[in-house]
């Protein structure tokens, strides 16, 4: 079976979004470019990371090849929902994150879960990040993939709306800081009474 690889270089539009009720989301990554729309699911705990490491790759580009940022990502920014239909494509086992130096761009790649994955479990999150001066060879798995090439503003536009994204869920216990459910949770902090 050969291997797809989504190119969006770059989206018109990559955001991170959700489908369905708080306490039951499932996330996806979805970009949109050039008549094409595709959707990959993920875990919230892989969004939430995403985010962390593209700041980090954002800081570490400034400071070692000197590259501008935009200050913060605009005010409110793109809060549309996904575009439809949602179909995944595929599920997200491993994120990779690159800088082009010579394009001033970030590279991110959403690579499927593979056979291993499947059978360890794929709930533990995994971004590489790298700063190459160019990431231009073809990895040799056989797995299908997501690449998208942002700004460094579109990067930024990208991180507010995950954190925001990520945030829009279940509010924690003040004790435990597990998702409340609107019927309360039995809280490991009192012995399992209700809160």
């Amino acid at each position: 079976m050969t291997h797809q690889v989504h190119a969006f270089e770059p989206p018109e539009r990559f955001v991170a979004g959700t489908v369905g009720p708080p306490g039951d989301r499932t996330f996806f990554l979805q970009a949109r470019g050039g008549g094409r729309l595709v959707s990959v699911a993920l875990e919230k705990v892989q969004v939430s990371l995403l985010a962390e490491k593209l700041e980090e790759l954002l800081s570490e580009a400034q400071r070692r090849f000197g590259v501008k940022l935009p200050e913060t990502g605009p005010v409110g920014g793109d809060n549309d929902p996904l575009d439809t239909p949602v179909d995944e494509e595929f599920r997200v086992g491993t994120l990779g994150l690159a800088f082009d130096v010579d394009t001033e761009t970030v590279v991110i790649e959403a690579i499927a879960v593979g056979e291993a994955e499947v059978e360890v479990g794929a709930a533990e999150a995994a971004a590489e990040v790298e700063l190459d001066e160019s990431d231009d060879e073809e990895p040799d798995d056989d797995l299908d993939r997501l690449r998208v090439r942002l700004t460094p503003e579109a990067t930024r536009e990208f991180i507010g709306r995950a954190r925001r994204v990520v945030n829009a869920g279940r509010p924690p216990c003040p004790l435990c800081g597990q998702p409340l459910d609107p019927v309360g949770h039995l809280c490991p902090r009192h012995n399992g009474y209700h809160r």
